[in-house]
Parts: structure tokens; sequence; C-alpha cells
């Protein structure tokens, strides 16, 4: 608790100014450390008959500030005490409000004769003197005081900040966790509206307790990481939880927050992902670091690649971060599917056409040859060129001029080709379907990309990549895998490679509901693999190089936890490892 002086407030209700005759007996007896305050949940007006029972006590409460309920903030006060015929409905009950007492004093109704009223006000006097010289002498405020004292030090020691709200967003706790991290003291903000403390929304705008926001009923914790702006203007990462405060009987009073300093996290994660990462590619596994070599390699030196692997791999993804590294980075790059297009299009679309060519060519149009002049030309599925259109491309290659479809006039241009096919290029040049000499032409540096199941590292990585990435796009919290469903992600064989592991991500988003991806989550070809896996391999069997893979991964690298998780020897593991040239 901050050094200051304890606050208590008499709260009365009705005519007769009872929390005014306990203000004023109060501030006579006196107490060190405690101030008091007087106000009603009525509109306040003064009552000779009180003011002069009070006078014969040698107490004048005349001057005392007549308050109610909307002049004061209730949170701020150590104890209330509530006096007379008060409604019990009016009191607060806030979890984190201080602590209420009530007297049950006869409150001397104001339509009976005055000489009664007197009378009463007299008995009401002696009760009121009476509890208060109680209070003060039992020690009870000061047991009270300490027991909010040391609520309050549990919560300042937390390296958490906390803060707390009303319904109407109005702030009454906030630990010193919470001055350090977002650089607001506490006596400056308590008692105020969170949205006139905070600039932009502390909670990022779109809590329960924003408008325009629906409140729901559930008692739901919502976690989230916001960016958050200092006083003195210095961005930091917060990792936000916010949840509802419910009083006894469980309805809604207000909302918890609970939040920590992100920030160094943050970098560091941005760190590890340039690490293992190029351009739009990620991954961590030996043979994908390998690729991002081959990648630095060719981007400086302007060559031809031929891109081969499997569908859904990336491989417009590798062409661009060829492209992105080299010196033409600034130039255009121009793709081109050359398997979507049929024959009597794919001409125009790489070379243009003049105006009246063919029918419906109504002007002069550019092709993709000229669109990606001093840039980059990406011809993906090249192997499904028709033998007609490998001689053009050919021509184009050797010469790079052509003809506009339709044209006479040679077209100069310098581009640098990058080509992808999902098919074995060279044995299609044995079948007679690609020519040889085209081949040549295209791979002046071949690059090969290994299938998603032969990368395995590389699976937690990108899950939690298209987690993110998903969850942004269609504005919703970021999902996490359970251990198990991670499991099933990592031993399945992804014949649709990095493709299909987004699309499986997608469906878990539609699936998932809780915040925790299940296997249920999964789709089912996916949350089928669980059955296969129930069975470990015993210590005299070959392990698969798939299953160690995943339990190197699992045991970052440790080999001796990593033959725990397979139920073998180290021994057996290490043969394994030689067997399949892990070493």
């Amino acid at each position: 608790m901050p050094n200051r002086k304890h606050l208590i407030l008499f709260l009365g209700d009705g005519g007769n100014n009872l929390h005014l005759m306990a203000d004023g007996f109060a501030r006579e007896l006196g107490k060190n450390g405690v101030e008091f305050m007087g106000a009603s949940v009525t509109p306040p007006q003064s009552n000779p008959i009180t003011n002069r029972v009070m006078q014969e006590s040698g107490i004048d409460i005349s001057n005392l500030p007549m308050l109610s309920l909307p002049d004061i903030e209730l949170f701020m006060f150590d104890l209330i005490i509530t006096l007379g015929d008060f409604d019990q409905s009016c009191r607060p009950t806030l979890p984190g409000m201080p602590p209420h007492l009530h007297w049950d004093i006869p409150d001397p109704s104001s339509g009976v004769d005055a000489s009664e009223v007197y009378r009463d006000l007299k008995k009401a006097k002696s009760m009121i003197r009476e509890n208060i010289g109680t209070l003060f002498k039992a020690d009870l405020l000061d047991a009270l005081f300490v027991s909010r004292r040391n609520l309050s030090l549990i919560l300042d020691n937390l390296l958490d900040g906390v803060m707390a709200h009303t319904l109407n967003r109005r702030i009454f706790f906030f630990n010193k966790a919470a001055e350090k991290i977002t650089g607001y003291k506490r006596e400056n903000i308590l008692g105020k509206d969170c949205h006139d403390v905070f600039p932009g929304r502390f909670c990022g705008g779109d809590c329960e307790f924003c408008e325009g926001v629906t409140r729901q009923n559930k008692k739901t914790i919502s976690a989230k990481e916001i960016v958050f702006r200092k006083p003195d203007g210095r961005k930091r990462v917060l990792k936000m939880s916010i949840m509802p405060l419910s009083d006894e009987t469980g309805n809604d009073v207000g909302a918890l927050l609970s939040f920590k300093d992100d920030t160094e996290l943050d970098q560091l994660k941005r760190r590890l992902k340039h690490h293992h990462s190029l351009g739009s590619l990620i991954g961590k596994d030996p043979k994908t670091l390998e690729l991002f070599d081959h990648i630095r390699e060719v981007g400086s030196v302007l060559v031809p690649v031929l891109i081969e692997g499997e569908s859904g791999t990336g491989k417009e993804l590798v062409a661009n971060a060829i492209h992105d590294i080299g010196p033409r980075s600034s130039k255009p790059f121009v793709a081109i599917n050359c398997g979507a297009l049929p024959e009597g299009i794919i001409e125009s679309e790489l070379f243009g056409h003049v105006a009246g060519a063919f029918s419906g060519a109504v002007r002069e149009r550019k092709g993709r040859f000229e669109l990606a002049h001093q840039g980059t030309l990406f011809l993906d599925e090249v192997s499904e060129l028709s033998p007609a259109m490998q001689v053009k491309l050919l021509r184009v290659l050797q010469e790079q001029r052509f003809e506009r479809v339709g044209g006479e006039k040679s077209i100069q241009v310098n581009v640098r080709i990058i080509s992808a096919t999902n098919q074995n290029l060279l044995k299609l040049v044995e079948e007679k379907k690609i020519r040889r000499d085209l081949y040549y032409r295209l791979c002046v540096v071949p690059i090969t990309l290994p299938p998603l199941r032969e990368r395995r590292l590389d699976i937690p990585m990108l899950v939690e990549h298209f987690l993110e990435l998903t969850a942004k796009e269609i504005n919703r919290p970021i999902l996490t895998p359970s251990n198990e469903a991670m499991d099933l992600m990592a031993s399945y064989s992804w014949p649709g490679n990095v493709r299909e592991l987004r699309n499986a991500i997608e469906y878990t988003y539609v699936k998932c509901r809780t915040g925790l991806i299940d296997v249920d989550h999964l789709p089912p070809e996916i949350a089928h693999q669980k059955q296969k896996m129930t069975k470990k391999p015993g210590p005299a069997l070959k392990v698969s190089k798939e299953k160690i893979l995943i339990a190197l991964a699992k045991a970052e690298g440790n080999r001796k936890e990593a033959a725990k998780l397979l139920g073998i020897g180290r021994a057996t593991l290490y043969r394994n490892l030689g067997h399949y040239g892990l070493k």
C-alpha cells in the first residue's frame, strides 16, 4: 500500500444525516492515520434537529460537506460503514472493493412529531458514539487495514501487472508491476475510465467493455498480444489476459486484467524467425537450411534456375526468394502457369499480340516477357508446354528476342528465367516429351525441394506460422495445438506438402472454438493417424527415419532423451542413426 492516510466513508440514507453524526464523532475522537467522510445515497440536505442534537454534545456538523454518491468514488476508501435504514442493494459488492460494515441504527422518520424525531435522534447519537468508540478501541480498524495491506502487498510483489475496473471501466486496482510496465502512476489513474487514461485503448479496443462490442454471458478468459505505447513514447509488446470479475451471486461486476511485458521475448522470436527464414520461406530442418544456402548462392548469379519438387512444396516462394536477394530485386517478378493455359492462349500470354492478330484482339497487348524486362520471369509447370511452344520458347531463350503474335517487329528483352515443375524433367527428356536442348537452357542450376515428410523439423514452425497468419486474416485469437495434435501433424505424411498443412490449419479454425486444438479438430485424414502412433517399436526392431527425426525434434537434439521417447536404448538409436546416415 502507498504511504497515505486510510479513508473511511460513512454512507447513509434519508434526510436525518446519520452519516454526518458518525463523521462528526469520528473526527472528534480522532484516529491517527485515518480520515473520515460522510455521504448520502439520496440528495443531501441539512437537518436542523440533527445539528442541534450534535451541538448538545459539543460537536458542530453544520460545516461538514454535504456529499452524495455521485460526488465520490467508493473504491477509493479503505472501509465503508452504512447506517440507518440503508438499502442494502445500493452497497458496493465489487471484489477488491473496501470492506463493508453496517450499523443497524433506527433512522427516525421525518413524518412524525418533531419531539419524537429529536428523541429518536438522541438514541441514534448514543448508538453511533458507542459504535465508533468500539471500532477504535477494539483495534478493528487496524485489523481490517492490515488485512487489506497484506493483500495489496501480495499483488504488488507479483511480476505481472494487475489492473481491475468496474463495469463502467472505472479503475479501482493497479499494482506496482502495472506501474512499471505501463509507466503510469496509480494515484493518477485510480477512479478514472481506462479509455480516458490509456490512449488507443489499453485492451486493444475489442474487449467486452468497449463500445460496439457485444458482451458475452460466458465466463471466459481472453488472451491477446497488444502493442502498448508508454507515456515516453516507447512501444512495448504486452501479453494480456482479460477475465470477468463476479460477485458472490455470480453476477459480472467488472474485469480483471493481468499482463506482462513480452517485448524482449517478441524481439527474440523475430530474430529467430529471421534466422530460420528466407523471404517467405520458413524452416529449421537441415534440408531446409541447406536449401536456403543454395538460394543465396544462385541469387546473385543471373543464370537460369530449374526448381523441381512435389506440388505444394513452395516452388514459387523459392523463385521469389531467388529474385528478391538478387541484383534485380527492384525490377519486376512476373509469373505464368504454363499448365493452366490452353495452347492457343499461352503464346499470346508469353509474347503478347498486336491489334487484330486474332478474333478478340482489339488492341495491342504486352506479353510476360516484355513485362519482365530487366527482371525475372517465372515459368511454373514448364513441363506442360507443347512441343511447338517448346521450340518458340527455346528461340527466345537463345536470342532474348521475339515477335508479338501477329506482329513483325522484333523485340529485344533481358530477362532472367526461373522455371519450375513437379515432374522429373530429365526423365521427360528421355521420354522425348521435353526437348533436350530446352532442358539444358532451363536447367543451368537445378534446385530440388524436399517434400515436407522429409523435413519434419519444419512442421512445428510452419504450424505456428500458419496459426498466426490465419488468426490475423480472419481476426480471431491465435489457437494453440495440444501435444497430441502436434504429434499427429508431425507424423503425418503430408502428400499435399506445405499447401496441405496450411489448409489443415485453416480447417482447425473452423472446427476449434476452445482455443486449444485437439485431435478432433484436425482434418479426418490426419486424425486417423492416431491408431498408427499407438504402436511403439521395440529395441530389436529398426526404427523408421521419420520417428527418429520427430523424437530428436521433441528432445531438441538430445539423443539420450530421444531414445527414451522412442522406447529404445541409446546404442539402438545410434545404430539407426548410422543406418540412415544421420550421425
